[in-house]
């Protein structure tokens, strides 16, 4: 485990949260695909399941995105901001089968400023232990997801969202196979 098992999922959620808008369809479009999207990650608090609220957090998706390619500088700029705009204030919590973790915002904050302000505290353990560099943009030529390297030897490449290894393995051995002489 490279962070605190909290620091982790709301890594995990920021990723999904970016690439739930790839190139080809956008999975934040209606207040149901929120919903879904909520409760695939285990998202709790309150929640107004209004249009104002799907739109703060199709805004937060972009900022996130930004973020995610920002370089350590920007990034420790970007972060702060978001804690200081909702006044976070950290504490240990305890709740929904989950051992003591930190939030920093209250359950009745909105959803787009408690997801803000997660993915922040996350994104501090991130700066904090110089690890920067696992959060990477997809290998493969045509995707624009981003991915969360949490492999020991820093070796992920591609996205979880389709089959850019795959697809990108097949496209290496083909193009090995071509380049092969005949008769050898």
């Amino acid at each position: 485990m490279i962070f605190a098992p909290d620091t982790e999922v709301a890594l995990g959620t920021v990723v999904a949260l970016i690439n739930s808008s790839d190139q080809a369809s956008d999975g934040l479009l209606t207040r149901a695909d929120l919903n879904e999207f909520l409760n695939e990650q285990g998202f709790t608090g309150s929640r107004t399941h209004n249009d104002a609220e799907l739109r703060s957090v199709r805004q937060l998706r972009s900022q996130l995105r930004e973020l995610w390619s920002a370089s350590e500088e920007e990034a420790v700029d970007r972060v702060n901001n978001i804690l200081r705009n909702a006044r976070a204030l950290p504490q240990l919590v305890k709740h929904d089968g989950w051992e003591y973790h930190i939030h920093a915002t209250t359950p009745e904050a909105p959803l787009s400023e408690r997801m803000a302000v997660e993915a922040a505290m996350a994104l501090v353990d991130v700066l904090r232990s110089g690890e920067l560099s696992r959060l990477r943009a997809c290998a493969s030529e045509d995707c624009e997801a981003v991915l969360l390297d949490l492999s020991r030897n820093r070796s992920k490449r591609y996205c979880d969202t389709g089959n850019c290894a795959n697809r990108e393995h097949v496209r290496a051995y083909r193009q090995r196979k071509s380049e092969q002489k005949p008769g050898l």
